[in-house]
């Protein structure tokens, strides 16, 4: 076989694959509405969604959210009321709950909130009912933000739900409650308030979370469960426009994106099974001031809307509602093929077929090996060391990851954050290219004058032996996307006993090429799909996530892995071909012209186009602290800007701009003042430094009484026991402190209007001598809007960040107290 004509197939053929998953992408935003009734009105919606949007940021505490986002809902509610059937009735409740709880996110800390503010509404048959099903967004937005897509847009299909069930003569036989929370962006605590106080809480059997990853584009069940079968069953026959996947599920779970959703307290505090929905399109614009209305296509809205109202009213007249505990326990597998369906079935059934499909393979790699008997020795060892060469290429693609260390060293990371194509270029060919070389030099010099068809249909078997492999110990692990490795062993080793005739015949290579790729479609093609998802996902996440871990090298994993998954049953195609020098030659130099062209710094990371914007993220906190002793009196005060880059690269693209803000004005940690003595507003200082403590020792006991009496929306409470003492007990949460991962405490407390002082005690074991106190506290006051945000200083240097960032900063304190 030329090494052209083959290279232009596995190219074409691999292209081909990439047009058909972008158009499937292109087809789910394009698909029309329903025609029967009740019919969901996107431009309806959009009304809603530009009238929220256009409130302005919401953040928790201000007027905006506590008082026009609450009076905007509350109108189109009772207008929503007076339109509905008498089939129908519709109750609405203003709950403000105060209240706190543990989490155990960004390292763990405590949260406490004081009247805050739901809205709920209950959608019920006119005699009423026992059981319902929840609906859940949120209207607040994080500050400087219009918060269109997360978490408006959702609020927005919602009501608009609400008015065309409402407006429907056919009476629900569940109630469907309607929970617009007020408070979600600061780290989940409305739907705490909600479901852990609220008196409708408690006919919930299952609940849909609206959430937002990205700006747009369609929403993903990312999450489903605990257990629970019978609702994915829901989404999978409700739901028009089908978007899931349990490898989506999983990979959130991991802990490995840092985010989380109001789905984890209805679990953990209401006990209340699920499914979790985002958009999670164009995450590059997600929680900054490009998160506007106009970004999000009246297709996705009415994509969304039809398939959020048909899985509630799936839900709101099912029989298995009332009764979901019957239905309880099991576990699904799921995914969605190209949009057009979703496949799912019991984890216990997909263990089983997965364990026959291994079995059958190994079968069949075993019936091969022994034909003949008198050279199963032989056929064992050829098998074993195609294994080893096939393993040892999968190997040598790691070497991507010593580019991307080398890239982020001389500081061009993130180079490929506007342009995707850079990354496939510099990791992908870098990648392509060293597992073609070691199958190369294998051939050249171990396989030297050996029929070619021969080693094809051995290297065959020995990625079908490791596809196989993996597949039963990825089972036996538990993990649910083990589904993945079963359509790389069913359907090639399916293709393979179809076609091995044709390439056991002489001069039929060419037929034999076309008709394995035509068998390889369904695994490669979903493959592909997948991939688009993870990458999608992914990619703009890498431009948040801190400055402690290297994007280069997380990109660089993920295209190594996807260039080894999809040359599975390429790598015969290298024992076919005459020879792979042009192949070689062009993906080498590829990689090193990108490489030259990137380590030039002529691909910028961000960008300030305004149909497509990539900003760096930014945040300032003009904050003023003061140090006091164990009498209460300032030992130590000073003031400045404190500046945070929530990427990788830093300060480095900033400082041509602003040239005081530079490596040289670094503040160093106040070893003796928790947090390092710094405003965080949450506890993610690891994902900027690290930081150990040591644990403290125990004796006698004592507590301190604290009032708050004054102060922002938004405070942040750090507490370090010296040592010797030792923090045992609280009046937060069930009692019971609970340290962050470098060992302070961390409390975090937002307000609505016109909340009571907060007072609190803390109680602490501590030695007979302590000289120089059991405990440091201190409080950290954050003013996110209002008069008070921005000072004249702050202003000034934000005005000076050049148009392709995203920089917002507020006005902070922090007093330190020693007791």
């Amino acid at each position: 076989l030329p090494e052209a004509r083959a290279a232009a197939l596995v190219l074409l053929y691999l292209l081909g694959l990439r047009a058909l998953v972008q158009l499937s992408h292109r087809r789910l935003l394009r698909q029309p509405a329903s025609g029967a009734a009740p019919h969901f009105s996107a431009p309806r919606a959009r009304g809603y969604l530009d009238n929220i949007t256009a409130i302005g940021p919401r953040t928790v505490g201000s007027p905006e959210n506590e008082v026009l986002a609450v009076n905007y809902l509350l109108e189109q509610i009772r207008a929503i009321e007076r339109e509905s059937t008498e089939a129908h009735k519709i109750s609405v409740d203003i709950q403000r709950p105060t209240g706190s709880f543990h989490l155990n996110f960004v390292g763990g800390f405590s949260s406490y909130y004081a009247n805050i503010t739901n809205v709920v509404v209950k959608l019920e048959p006119r005699n009423g009912a026992e059981n319902a099903v929840l609906s859940n967004c949120h209207f607040d937005s994080v500050p400087n933000s219009p918060g269109a897509s997360d978490d408006a847009v959702s609020c927005a299909v919602m009501l608009e739900i609400l008015h065309t069930l409402s407006k429907s003569s056919e009476p629900l036989q569940h109630a469907v409650i309607f929970l617009f929370n007020g408070a979600e962006e600061n780290i989940l605590q409305a739907s705490h308030g909600f479901i852990t106080q609220h008196e409708w809480a408690k006919s919930i059997r299952a609940f849909i979370n609206l959430e937002a990853a990205g700006v747009g584009g369609k929403e993903l069940v990312f999450q489903t469960g605990p257990e629970n079968p019978w609702l994915v069953e829901a989404y999978v026959t409700a739901a028009k426009h089908p978007f899931a996947s349990v490898v989506a599920q999983e990979v959130f779970q991991s802990g490995i994106i840092p985010a989380d959703t109001d789905f984890r307290i209805y679990r953990d505090f209401g006990n209340v099974p699920g499914i979790d929905l985002a958009f999670i399109e164009n995450g590059y614009i997600y929680h900054t001031e490009y998160d506007t209305s106009d970004r999000i296509l009246t297709d996705s809205i009415q994509r969304a809307g039809d398939n959020i109202l048909s899985v509630l009213k799936y839900l709101a007249t099912s029989d298995k509602l009332a009764k979901s505990f019957e239905y309880r326990h099991g576990n699904v597998v799921f995914f969605d093929v190209l949009g057009l369906f979703v496949v799912a079935y019991p984890a216990r059934v997909g263990t089983i077929m997965n364990y026959i499909t291994a079995a059958v393979a190994f079968l069949y790699l075993s019936k091969k090996v022994l034909q003949p008997k008198t050279r199963a020795i032989h056929n064992l060892k050829k098998l074993f060391i195609a294994f080893g060469f096939t393993l040892l290429s999968w190997v040598c693609t790691l070497a991507v990851l010593i580019v991307a260390v080398f890239i982020s060293v001389t500081g061009r990371s993130l180079s490929w954050y506007t342009h995707f194509y850079i990354s496939v270029f510099l990791y992908g060919t870098a990648a392509a290219a060293m597992l073609i070389l070691v199958h190369t030099l294998a051939k050249k010099f171990f396989y030297k004058n050996m029929n070619e068809q021969y080693l094809g249909d051995t290297f065959f078997d020995a990625s079908l032996m490791i596809w196989s492999m993996a597949l039963a110990v990825i089972t036996q692990i538990g993990f649910f996307s083990a589904f993945v490795c079963t359509l790389w062993v069913a359907f090639p080793l399916l293709a393979k006993l179809m076609i091995h005739k044709e390439f056991s015949q002489e001069g039929a290579t060419m037929k034999f090429v076309m008709m394995y790729m035509l068998g390889m479609f369904v695994p490669y093609l979903y493959m592909i799909y997948l991939s688009w998802t993870v990458f999608e996902m992914f990619m703009p996440v890498m431009g948040r996530s801190g400055s402690e871990i290297q994007p280069d090298l997380v990109l660089a994993g993920l295209i190594g892995i996807v260039t080894v998954i999809l040359s599975s049953y390429f790598i015969n195609f290298i024992y076919l071909v005459k020879s792979t020098k042009t192949t070689l030659l062009t993906l080498t130099t590829v990689f090193v012209v990108t490489l030259i062209l990137v380590c030039s710094g002529i691909f910028f990371p961000y960008s300030s186009d305004a149909a497509d914007p990539r900003p760096k993220r930014i945040f300032l906190q003009h904050t003023s602290r003061r140090f006091h002793d164990l009498d209460g009196n300032v030992v130590k005060s000073d003031s400045g800007i404190w500046i945070n880059g929530f990427d990788y690269t830093g300060m480095s693209h900033i400082t041509p701009h602003v040239p005081e803000i530079n490596d040289t004005i670094r503040t160093p940690c106040e070893e003796q003042a928790p947090f390092c003595g710094l405003p965080w507003i949450l506890p993610v200082h690891l994902m900027f430094r690290s930081m150990v403590i040591l644990p403290p020792s125990v004796d006698t006991s004592m507590k301190i009484r604290i009032l708050v009496s004054a102060g922002p929306s938004h405070m942040s409470v750090y507490i370090r026991p010296h040592e010797g003492s030792a923090l045992s007990a609280w009046s937060l949460g069930d009692g019971m402190p609970i340290a962050t991962v470098g060992g302070d405490y961390f409390v975090f407390y937002s307000r609505g209007l016109q909340a009571a002082p907060w007072h609190f005690w803390v109680e602490l074991m501590a030695p007979e001598k302590h000289s120089d106190g059991i405990v440091s506290l201190a409080i950290a006051a954050h003013y996110l809007f209002g008069e008070d945000q921005q000072s004249p200083q702050l202003y000034a240097l934000l005005e000076r960040f050049p148009n392709w960032t995203f920089s917002f900063g507020w006005s902070s304190t922090y007093d330190l107290f020693v007791f």
